[in-house]
């Protein structure tokens, strides 16, 4: 289990977006909650897979298909809200999560390009 921050919020996030999953599923809603799902759960899969990357520009791809699918989950979000099956707190909650998940990933990612840059 990682302890880094952008790790833990990735986790609670895609576990959030799982269970926002069965929720639309119990109400018969399976277009968008396929999609959200895949999205949302794959923001934290490409940050764990980056861990492990095959140099720093393995590292940084993986960051920026995270920071994608992100910006994604963040339209399925609002889709979602403007359709009527999230709540505007709700909505807020999750679009908030998913946000301050993309500022970290482009805090990274630059981190990453500047050090890049450096070698």
């Amino acid at each position: 289990m990682r302890k880094d921050p952008l790790s833990i919020q990735s986790m609670d996030f895609s576990v959030s977006i799982i269970n926002l999953v069965k929720d639309l599923k119990a109400r018969h809603e399976s277009l968008i909650s396929n999609r959200i799902g895949r999205s949302g759960t794959s923001i934290g899969a490409n940050i764990r897979e980056a861990q492990y990357a095959h140099g720093k520009a393995d590292f940084i791809a993986k960051l920026q298909i995270a920071l994608k699918e992100a910006n994604e989950t963040g339209y399925w979000l609002e889709l979602l809200f403007r359709t009527g099956y999230l709540s505007e707190s709700e909505y807020k909650a999750l679009d908030t999560a998913a946000a301050s998940i993309r500022v970290m990933l482009i805090s990274s990612i630059n981190t990453a390009k500047q050090n890049m840059n450096q070698d």
